[in-house]
């Protein structure tokens, strides 16, 4: 994989309040994160469907279509500024991740989630990184749609937190193209929890 710096970090989220604190909004949390670690500003940009900011050469967006038509917002940027699918990572929650672990990668299959489909669909390609945020699961299929939609517990919720710390120490490796060194940082296993002596 040669060395092509991201153009487009896109957050994968529903809009509105009642959704901000749902674990499907991962991807939201980090581009929020980033977007403050870096100075921007997003500002809700009818034209791409979404919250969109820009520092330097990079964009960042936070689709406001809902998850499954999450495409639209990405397409309509990528096209205008001729960015190429290469160019993008797409930063999702993932299931089949326990909470506190990431991935960080380029292409390969949807695992079912919404967001990532309809990107794949409108961009006629599977070939973007992705950076899947571990929600972890709810260990029966039938629940995991009521499961996204809730907020994770406090527990869960700060490992969360702590791989989107983590996820964002790596970003200047990620911004300068490193996808072989970012991906090492970023798929390392967290070290265990030291146990507290009382």
């Amino acid at each position: 994989m040669t060395q092509v710096a991201p153009r487009l970090i896109v957050g994968l989220g529903n809009p509105g309040p009642e959704y901000s604190e749902t674990r499907h909004n991962a991807g939201f949390w980090f581009c929020e994160r980033l977007a403050d670690k870096l100075g921007a500003r997003l500002n809700l940009e009818s034209k791409y469907h979404g919250y969109v900011g820009k520092v330097g050469n990079v964009w960042i967006l936070l689709p406001q279509t809902f998850m499954n038509r999450s495409g639209q917002s990405v397409l309509a940027l990528a096209h205008f500024f001729r960015i190429l699918p290469n160019e993008i990572l797409v930063v999702h929650d993932e299931l089949d991740i326990p909470p506190g672990q990431l991935r960080l990668k380029y292409g390969g299959g949807l695992g079912g989630h919404n967001g990532l489909k309809d990107i794949s669909s409108r961009l006629s390609t599977q070939d973007y990184w992705r950076l899947r945020v571990g929600i972890g699961h709810p260990g029966d299929k039938s629940q995991v749609a009521n499961f996204v939609l809730n907020r994770a517990q406090r527990a869960e919720q700060e490992l969360i937190d702590a791989s989107i710390d983590r996820a964002l120490e790596a970003w200047p490796k990620m911004a300068a193209g490193e996808w072989e060194a970012a991906t090492r940082v970023i798929n390392a296993r967290p070290p265990a929890p030291k146990e507290s002596s009382t």
